[in-house]
């Protein structure tokens, strides 16, 4: 039974393959659609020079690993989501994408620099500030094994939730990195996570539970 009746969401979908964005994203359809949402997928980046289609568009879920973007997709889509359509996604199919457009980097807040090579056993810590924020309330710290990603943010995101990279040989002192973050740009609300590169790291009951509560917090 649907409880927020006659949304559409748009599921943009594509760039490098390894992280799977068709199969991870068909793992979020059943919740949009369970909420009540009309889903639609696309493969191409031109949708977003679709000013109505995106007016018309309550939520854009992205799952597009670098790739290049145009100046015209850029604009359509940082124009859309500053007049009220809410924009989330996971991991490098948000923040390591079109890395250096800057209209595209102040919707997300963040781009991705590195991580470390491989998986790494890792705490996401909930910001004790934050705690109450409907995407992480009621989530106490947790463990995932995945790449921790090293991002560059804008200051003004409210940080939801950190990773931290310990000193080693590179760094003389412990580093606290964003992990999980919101922000509006206009109108429209925005989530990042950058959990999420492999389908088990939704296994992870938190993980799943955050990202879930992202989507219908950035919808319009």
């Amino acid at each position: 039974m649907s409880d927020i009746p006659n949304r559409r969401a748009l599921v943009v979908r594509g760039g490098w393959e390894g992280h799977d964005p068709v199969a991870i994203t068909d793992l979020f359809l059943p919740l949009l659609e369970d909420r009540g949402y009309t889903v639609e997928t696309s493969a191409d980046l031109a949708v977003y020079e679709d000013a109505g289609l995106l007016a018309a568009t309550d939520l854009v879920v992205q799952c597009w690993t670098m790739g290049e973007i145009t100046q015209e997709q850029s604009r359509g889509l940082a124009a859309a989501v500053r007049a009220g359509t809410g924009f989330a996604g996971w991991h490098g199919g948000v923040v390591d994408a079109f890395r250096g457009d800057l209209d595209y980097f102040m919707v997300t807040g963040g781009q991705f620099l590195m991580h470390p090579p491989g998986f790494a056993d890792h705490t996401v810590h909930v910001v004790p500030e934050r705690a109450t924020h409907p995407v992480v309330e009621g989530l106490a710290d947790f463990q995932v094994h995945t790449e921790q990603y090293w991002v560059a943010t804008d200051p003004a995101v409210d940080v939801l939730a950190t990773t931290v990279f310990a000193a080693d040989g590179e760094r003389d002192r412990d580093v606290v990195m964003p992990a999980v973050w919101t922000r509006t740009h206009g109108a429209g609300r925005v989530f990042v996570s950058t959990v999420g590169h492999k389908a088990d790291d939704f296994d992870v009951p938190e993980v799943r539970t955050l990202t879930e509560r992202g989507l219908l917090w950035a919808s319009r």
